[in-house]
């Protein structure tokens, strides 16, 4: 049983590409495992939000990270139904 704490990141409310790449940059130092991407943050659900959200589960996902997104409100997650990316990005 893996009893280990999974890695926290925390998506900005705006994020820019300097705090993505920090953000990638975290996830390729971590060992591979279970991380959680609190984005309740976030201010607007638009498509520099998804490009967000997708750029960090490809980033996990090349380090070998299973990533689950917490706290998306009912705008962030009808614009991913509508993007088709709800069911990619597990929200």
């Amino acid at each position: 049983m893996d009893t280990s704490q999974p890695l926290v990141v925390t998506l900005p409310a705006h994020p820019t590409r300097e705090e993505l790449a920090r953000l990638c940059a975290e996830l390729a130092a971590a060992p591979p495992g279970e991380v959680v991407c609190e984005v309740g943050a976030l201010a607007r659900a638009d498509l520099a939000a998804v490009d967000a959200l997708a750029r960090l589960k490809l980033a996990a996902g090349r380090q070998g990270h299973r990533i689950r997104f917490e706290g998306a409100g009912p705008e962030l997650r009808t614009l991913l139904l509508l993007t088709g990316l709800a069911e990619t990005l597990g929200l």
